[in-house]
């Protein structure tokens, strides 16, 4: 019986194997056979895709295969290449260079589209016809169709290279752009320039020749020459509106930092009704940023960020006020309504100071404290005073509601490392622009925080060539042009509005 038994159990277990395997063999049958059928379907669409999927996986392998230590895969030879290191080798395969090589080539693919007006609407929808009917029909209000229009124009800005005059041919197209300061009227530009030498050249840019069809200017020079590093530059009233450039120069070996007032006057024929000024130097130590105060109650005075301390000085009295910080002040700009000078710090910390409170007893005097996580780089108050846009050297865009002392917007996309770089709010046209240390001039929507384009820069990415932007509405006056200025190198391009 326990044979039998025995036999009867192996016996079904080689049956039920079988069966097993049977059933096995026929979902493969039937799967091969299904797929059979769907390759053979495929293959008459074949031909017409593969110009599609062969860009699709060549953008997508790089991504797709593993990374191996010590080697570089290229999706164009669809193999690996060893990384060899950057010294003792002619002509070495780096993973800087292949980096390098990649932003070029985009750079390159932009400009290209750029210049075949290959452009796309920044939002769907954003068309001319239909916005005009729905401003017509009365479904836009004012502020939004204006916004909106703007954002339009800006899509479809086209670059044109500016004509630079100058009563000294010579010195035009030398040196290079450092940095480009807009007065409050935007009819002049203040220009920093380096020098063969080492040092800094000065210059102011009349932009009254924009508005013709030859997109020339006249830029005048002044032999007021520094071999100090630049790090600030503000316009100033001292006397009337923009009457002088405020700069805050680097002290070098035995030579102390100072900050220095410029009339404009200096610079001849910028415009009639500059009267000779005074040239005044104050004696400050590192300096790293400076602001013009125009409210009534603080009148002619500036303030400068120093190393631990902000320095807030009457350039007519000669009085100064000193508050103590924990780290070093990179950023400042004043209020306009209320003497209240706003402050960023490298330690990631903003505070606001009411200049009309006299007690500067500890921190009792700080009237706003925000924090970001990386060293700020620069402060914008807002027009109604209640809001506060930051950038930092992490890249991160913010917008503070200084009542509730809390961000509430962000701006994604900038970038930035170490680099010392501006922010320029415009309210009237809804537009934030910012220059990344990647050398793309990037352009958001103030209101929603919507990229709406990125500009690469005519000239390969370089930490020292980061181009410096100007934007109006009103380029060279209230008959201007609107657009974008930007100066990289010793070229000036101009962005009309189309």
């Amino acid at each position: 019986m326990k044979k039998r038994g025995s036999y009867s159990r192996e016996k079904y277990g080689r049956s039920s194997y079988q069966q097993s395997n049977a059933c096995r063999w026929n979902r493969r049958r039937s799967s091969n056979e299904r797929y059979g059928a769907h390759t053979s379907h495929s293959a008459q669409s074949s031909d017409s895709n593969t110009s599609a999927l062969s860009s699709t996986s060549s953008s997508d392998a790089s991504s797709s295969v593993p990374e191996l230590p010590g080697f570089y895969f290229d999706p164009e030879k669809n193999r690996y290449f060893r990384l060899l290191p950057g010294h003792n080798n002619c002509n070495p395969l780096t993973r800087e260079l292949i980096q390098h090589k990649e932003r070029e080539s985009k750079r390159l693919k932009l400009l290209e589209e750029e210049d075949l007006q290959k452009k796309k609407t920044s939002r769907i929808g954003l068309n001319p016809l239909p916005l005009l009917n729905k401003r017509q029909l009365g479904l836009l209000y004012p502020t939004n169709y204006c916004r909106l229009v703007h954002e339009l124009r800006v899509n479809c800005m086209q670059r044109k290279k500016v004509e630079i005059q100058s009563p000294d041919s010579s010195v035009v197209g030398t040196d290079h752009f450092k940095l480009i300061v807009a007065d409050t009227a935007r009819e002049r530009i203040f220009t920093v320039n380096d020098v063969e030498h080492g040092g800094c050249k000065y210059g102011i840019i009349n932009l009254s020749g924009l508005g013709t069809k030859a997109l020339t200017v006249e830029m005048y020079d002044n032999l007021y020459f520094t071999n100090r590093k630049v790090n600030s530059v503000c316009w100033a009233s001292l006397t009337h509106p923009d009457s002088h450039v405020l700069l805050c120069l680097m002290g070098i070996a035995e030579t102390p930092g100072c900050a220095s007032l410029l009339p404009a006057s200096l610079f001849s024929n910028t415009r009639p009704e500059d009267q000779p000024g005074m040239l005044c130097n104050f004696k400050i130590s590192t300096a790293w940023s400076c602001a013009w105060c125009l409210n009534p109650q603080a009148n002619n005075c500036f303030s400068t960020g120093l190393s631990r301390r902000v320095l807030v000085t009457n350039a007519v009295t000669g009085h100064r006020q000193m508050f103590g910080t924990n780290s070093d002040v990179l950023a400042q700009q004043f209020a306009t309504q209320s003497p209240v000078l706003f402050n960023g710090c490298r330690s990631g910390e903003i505070f606001a100071i009411d200049l009309r409170h006299r007690n500067r007893k500890g921190q009792g005097w700080k009237a706003a404290r925000l924090f970001h996580d990386s060293a700020v780089t620069s402060v914008r108050v807002l027009q109604d005073e209640q809001h506060l846009m930051a950038a930092d050297m992490s890249g991160k865009i913010k917008l503070w509601d200084l009542k509730a002392n809390k961000c509430v917007k962000q701006y994604e996309g900038h970038n930035n490392e170490y680099a010392y770089l501006p922010l320029h709010i415009h309210e009237e046209e809804g537009l934030l622009i910012a220059v990344g240390q990647d050398c793309y001039t990037r352009i958001w929507s103030l209101h929603d925080t919507h990229l709406l384009r990125t500009i690469p820069s005519p000239y390969p990415s370089s930490k020292e060539d980061i181009p410096s932007v100007v934007f109006s509405s009103y380029l060279g006056g209230s008959r201007g042009v609107p657009g974008l200025l930007l100066a990289v190198r010793q070229d000036l391009y101009c962005f009309p509005y189309n």
